[in-house]
């Protein structure tokens, strides 16, 4: 298994190198859209200025606070769409019957769907995240990492999952466009603003609270049972992601186009 897990991921190296030298084809393009996501991410800062200007504190966050769960959200995002692009496509992949390229494959289709493509502009939400670390809170920069990749893994697990409710779903994709806006949206506000049934959904259907909250959390003051909940939640999700995509591709009807990729 451990041999296996490494050549998953020397071959998901291999594919992000082959997916941004394509994209970097067009140089200019690919800066401007770095740039102009840093620049997208940074305006939020004048909204939590203004905001923390009339209190001192929102929902039990502090503007450093606020600041932090920012960048860990895009740096989570940024990490996603960067190797894992090709999750968020999954929907439109099934409903139009284009997943026979990955299936003639000999490697695992999930994974080979998850790497075939990237987002240049994520490399803008990586950048911008650091950034505010590096501003704000430099010393948590080994356990900001460690929250970016079970971030990273949460977030496309879960677009997985709801992705592949399209195996059942006749308009499944608009179901899970939906469902990953639900789960974007509520990680860029504190958590003291959810309150009762609704924060308990964002731990169990939605799960930010492991994606951001518990990790926010946890850089605030380590807690060794919050970091392992996590951990177990992020391999949890992950085998979850794969049961579900794998049961359902039984339902999957081809389309009979004939495409190929390298």
């Amino acid at each position: 298994m451990l041999m296996e897990a490494k050549k998953n991921i020397k071959l998901m190296f291999i594919s992000f190198k082959y997916n941004l030298a394509k994209e970097m084809t067009n140089r200019g393009s690919f800066i401007m859209q770095i740039v102009f996501m840093i620049l997208n991410n940074s305006t939020f800062i004048i909204q939590w200025l203004i905001l923390f200007s009339l209190k001192d504190s929102i929902g039990g966050y502090s503007f450093k606070d606020i600041m932090i769960l920012w960048a860990l959200t895009a740096s989570s995002y940024g990490l996603s769409h960067i190797f894992f692009q090709n999750v968020y496509e999954i929907p439109k992949l099934i409903a139009n019957g284009k997943l026979d390229v990955y299936l003639t494959q000999p490697k695992n289709v999930l994974f080979n769907i998850a790497i075939s493509k990237t987002s240049p502009s994520a490399i803008g939400d990586i950048i911008f995240g650091y950034l505010i670390l590096l501003i704000m809170s430099p010393g948590n920069i080994i356990l900001f990492t460690v929250f970016t990749i079970t971030g990273a893994i949460i977030f496309s697990a879960f677009s997985v999952i709801v992705g592949s409710l399209t195996f059942w779903l006749k308009r499944g994709d608009i179901v899970a466009d939906r469902l990953n806006s639900l789960m974007t949206l509520p990680s860029t506000y504190p958590e003291g603003i959810f309150n009762g049934v609704v924060r308990i959904l964002l731990y169990i259907l939605i799960p930010v609270g492991f994606m951001v909250f518990l990790p926010i959390r946890i850089l605030g003051g380590f807690n060794i049972l919050f970091f392992i909940a996590v951990i177990l939640f992020t391999i949890l999700i992950t085998f979850l992601a794969f049961y579900i995509f794998h049961k359902g591709l039984k339902r999957y009807t081809s389309s009979n186009l004939m495409s190929a990729r390298v």
